[in-house]
């Protein structure tokens, strides 16, 4: 496990990157009290133990038209393995489709989507994802606002 591995100025720097992954080693060093070849050491050590996944940006959806999100409960007729990989396969080969978790309980997935608008939504739903194989039940919510939305996980000290 990575938490004992970890000191009070890694976290800090996991902290931060999280919350501005653009932000220039510099300025990093000075929040987390360290100098700057030190710091950026830490960072590519971060890296290269897989902590650090990659950098992304963080887009606005609205600004590029998609004022539609829903998360869709999906129940599968087999929890046979393959046919959990076949649907995984396809929801990844679905742009709309942002995050999908497979769960345990009444449903098997939990999809998140988002789109332009309800009536791209309902063709996606109806002529993609309740007819892929093995897809049983469907149920959706419309999110009507997001009220958190954090990255990552909580970093503490």
């Amino acid at each position: 496990m990575a938490k004992g591995r970890l000191d009070n100025i890694d976290r800090k720097i996991l902290r931060e990157l999280q919350n501005d992954g653009r932000i220039t080693n510099v300025e990093l060093a000075r929040r987390v009290d360290i100098s700057a070849p030190p710091c950026l050491r830490r960072v590519r050590a971060l890296e290269e133990r897989g902590l650090i996944k990659g950098y992304h940006a963080k887009l606005d959806p609205h600004e590029l038209g998609y004022d539609v999100m829903v998360f869709v409960m999906v129940g599968l007729a087999s929890q046979a393995e393959t046919d959990l990989n076949e649907f995984e396969t396809q929801v990844n080969e679905w742009p709309m489709v942002r995050e999908c978790y497979m769960l345990n309980g009444e449903y098997d997935f939990l999809i998140k989507c988002v789109a332009p608008d309800l009536p791209t939504f309902q063709t996606f739903l109806t002529q993609q994802l309740t007819k892929a194989p093995h897809v049983e039940t469907v149920k959706t919510s419309l999110s009507i606002r997001a009220t958190k939305h954090l990255p990552g996980v909580p970093v503490t000290e």
